[in-house]
């Protein structure tokens, strides 16, 4: 059930380059209903920015009632949330989306994530539940540089963790699908977030038996506005990035 709640900001830190980890407490954290979900920040109480800023659940704890996002701070609403400080408050519409499933999983399956730049985020909850639900987590993350590169070793908590930059200043030069051929050679079913050439890219090299969670720019984030609509892949269709997505079966939608 989504809500709109002015939250608590813990702690907003800097993490890499242009990256900013945040973490927010409010009553809204209780109806997080799986990984891979995101909220929808109004990041002033002025007019400008109008429009609110899609952000990407990174992991929540409903015991605490927090949860913490990553965003990079590159035009003018995600600047000024750079500079909340803890006690300020957050304006947040959410939970918003549909996330990665993990239903259907034969005990202790091989899981591939695949995260490049800011779509890493949304992979850290769904690596710590499938683990916790026993299966075998392995991670692939690419970045452009060392400056960018965030949450390596935090992934390798869930198991192993694979990092690629364009440059090779940091990991192994190249793309994740290069450190897929090299390392995860046996899968069982993958989930990927990330620019859309990377995501063609797994899907041309995995097929269809994963999930892709789509990076659009929106407008209301509940399915009014028509701002994030996708092609569907097999028809003359469209589907919502905010409500059907952002997470969608590999092959469904043009990407």
């Amino acid at each position: 059930m989504k809500q709109v709640e002015k939250m608590k900001v813990l702690r907003n830190e800097k993490i890499a380059r242009s990256i900013f980890e945040i973490e927010l407490e409010g009553n809204l954290v209780q109806h997080m209903s799986g990984p891979g979900q995101f909220v929808h920040l109004k990041v002033t109480d002025g007019m400008d920015p109008t429009l609110r800023r899609p952000v990407s659940v990174c992991r929540y704890e409903r015991k605490k009632s927090t949860f913490t996002m990553l965003y990079r701070a590159e035009g003018k609403g995600t600047q000024l949330l750079s500079r909340k400080t803890a006690e300020d408050t957050v304006d947040v519409l959410g939970p918003l989306g549909t996330g990665f499933p993990t239903d259907g999983l034969k005990p202790g399956s091989r899981c591939l994530l695949a995260g490049g730049g800011i779509g890493v985020p949304p992979l850290y909850e769904l690596a710590r539940q499938l683990k916790a639900g026993g299966h075998h987590v392995t991670t692939v993350l690419g970045f452009r540089s060392k400056e960018d590169v965030f949450y390596e070793e935090a992934f390798r908590e869930f198991g192993d963790v694979y990092v690629t930059t364009e440059d090779g200043t940091h990991g192994a030069k190249g793309f994740v699908t290069d450190a897929i051929d090299r390392h995860v050679p046996v899968w069982d079913r993958y989930y990927a977030c990330g620019p859309r050439p990377m995501l063609r890219a797994l899907e041309t090299k995995l097929g269809t038996g994963g999930w892709l969670s789509l990076e659009e720019r929106m407008g209301c984030g509940i399915g009014a506005c028509l701002a994030c609509v996708c092609d569907e892949k097999n028809g003359p269709g469209y589907r919502k990035v905010c409500t059907d997505g952002p997470v969608f079966p590999a092959g469904e939608v043009v990407v």
